[in-house]
């Protein structure tokens, strides 16, 4: 059984304490800064056994140096960004296993908000780790790859079963929410989840993690075939890649 703990970081992200009950084996997903980390293992009784990295950004691996000193751990990361990531021990890309203890992850490449991004998909446990390639309610910026990659990408996790749990990198829930309206105005699942959302928010909870199955019928980033936010957008003939393209655009400009 795999034990996850939330824990927020910096101003707006998340990193993941992972503990495996059955080998007692922990790991720390993307972490960019100590405190709120070791205050969490403290807390717990926890080591790190290893530093679970998605890509290269410093709000995702700043404290990769001072956690390896501490605890003496491995770090797990994408081969394609060996270069810009300090003191990777393992390197991983699409298709293969990541062990921790008894638990076991499915690595895909996930490039467009980075070319080395990479996720994580315990089955098992239904715990997808996507960093910031798909949010809730949203998608990362595409800083290093193309549009056509990043819905490569975001079609990859779409297609993992409805029950799987987003766990992502950062809360942008709240202003994806207010997008995501404006280019799906008569989603009625999509205006409750809005509420929902500003709720949670209002009283300073988190909206992370989330459900994938929800993510697919309110999230505009993974629907650019979906028949109304084509009309909305006038782009009935485009592709899949187009329609994202343009979706992802007007987000950067809103």
């Amino acid at each position: 059984m795999l034990e996850i703990q939330t824990i927020p970081v910096l101003s707006d992200n998340y990193s993941y304490v992972l503990h495996d009950t059955g080998s007692g084996k922990t790991a720390v997903v993307d972490p960019p800064e100590t405190g709120p980390i070791e205050a969490a293992l403290s807390a717990s009784g926890f080591g790190i056994d290893w530093i679970v990295i998605t890509h290269h950004h410093m709000d995702h691996i700043a404290a990769v140096p001072a956690l390896k000193e501490k605890y003496g751990c491995q770090v797990v990361g994408p081969a394609a960004d060996q270069h810009r990531i300090p003191g990777l021990d393992l390197l991983v890309r699409e298709g293969d296993r990541f062990q921790l203890g008894e638990a076991e992850a499915q690595v895909f490449d996930t490039p467009g908000h980075t070319t080395g991004h990479i996720t994580y998909w315990f089955e098992d446990e239904r715990a997808l780790f996507c960093a910031d390639t798909l949010f809730a309610l949203g998608c990362g910026r595409v800083f290093e790859g193309t549009m056509e990659q990043m819905w490569e990408s975001l079609a990859k996790l779409r297609a993992l079963p409805d029950d799987a749990i987003v766990h992502c990198g950062h809360e942008y829930t709240l202003s994806n929410a207010h997008f995501a309206v404006t280019v799906d105005p008569d989603n009625d699942e999509l205006m409750d989840r809005v509420a929902e959302i500003e709720e949670l928010r209002r009283n300073g909870k988190p909206t992370v993690p989330s459900n994938l199955g929800v993510e697919k019928r309110t999230n505009p980033f993974l629907r650019p075939d979906d028949a109304g936010i084509r009309a909305q957008l006038g782009m009935a003939g485009a592709t899949n890649a187009e329609v994202f393209g343009e979706i992802r655009t007007r987000k950067d400009n809103s």
